[in-house]
C-alpha cells in the first residue's frame, strides 16, 4: 500500500502535475510545491506519443489503478478478456465503429464525447459487449463460433 510522500501517514489521493509524488491532502501539497523538482520529460522524435494536447503525457495503467477517487475499476486480468473476444474483433472491423472511438479518445471533453457516442446504437452494441466482457458475462468468450 503507497502513503503520502509528503507526510508518510496516509494514503495518497493525488499526484504533482510537475514531479509526479503521490501525496494525500491540500496541506501535503501546499508544503511540497515549495520543494517540488519538476520532472523532464525525455526528448522524444515520434509525435504520436503526445496526447491531444501536445504536452502532456496520458495517464499509465499504474496511474488509472492506483488513483482511490475512481470507484468503478477494471483488473487488468479482466481487461486482457477484452482482446480475446471474437465479437469485439468483429464490431471492430466496423469503420464507422473505429471512427466514434476515435472521435471519444480525440475529444477535449470526454464526457461530452460519450454521451454523443451512446447515442448511436452501433457504439452502444460495443460498450454493452466490453461490460459483458469485463463483468464475467460472456462465459463462453464467442466460443459458439
Amino acid at each position: 500500500m503507497q502513503i503520502c510522500s509528503v507526510c508518510s501517514e496516509q494514503p495518497p489521493k493525488y499526484r504533482c502535475p510537475s514531479c509526479k509524488i503521490r501525496y494525500c491532502s491540500l496541506g501535503c501539497y501546499k508544503k511540497h510545491k515549495d520543494s517540488c523538482l519538476p520532472v523532464e520529460k525525455p526528448a522524444t522524435s515520434n509525435p504520436e506519443s503526445k496526447d491531444a494536447a501536445g504536452s502532456a503525457e496520458p495517464l499509465s495503467l499504474d496511474d488509472l489503478l492506483h488513483e482511490d477517487d475512481v470507484i468503478d475499476k477494471v483488473p487488468p486480468q479482466r481487461l486482457q478478456l477484452l482482446g480475446q473476444s471474437t465479437e469485439l474483433r468483429d464490431l471492430l472491423c466496423n469503420p464507422h465503429l473505429r471512427q466514434l472511438l476515435r472521435s471519444v479518445d480525440d475529444a477535449e471533453s470526454k464526457a461530452s464525447a460519450m454521451k454523443a457516442a451512446m447515442q448511436e446504437p452501433l457504439f452502444v452494441e460495443f460498450a454493452d459487449r466490453c461490460l459483458k466482457v469485463v463483468e464475467g458475462e460472456d462465459n463462453a468468450l464467442s466460443s459458439s463460433d
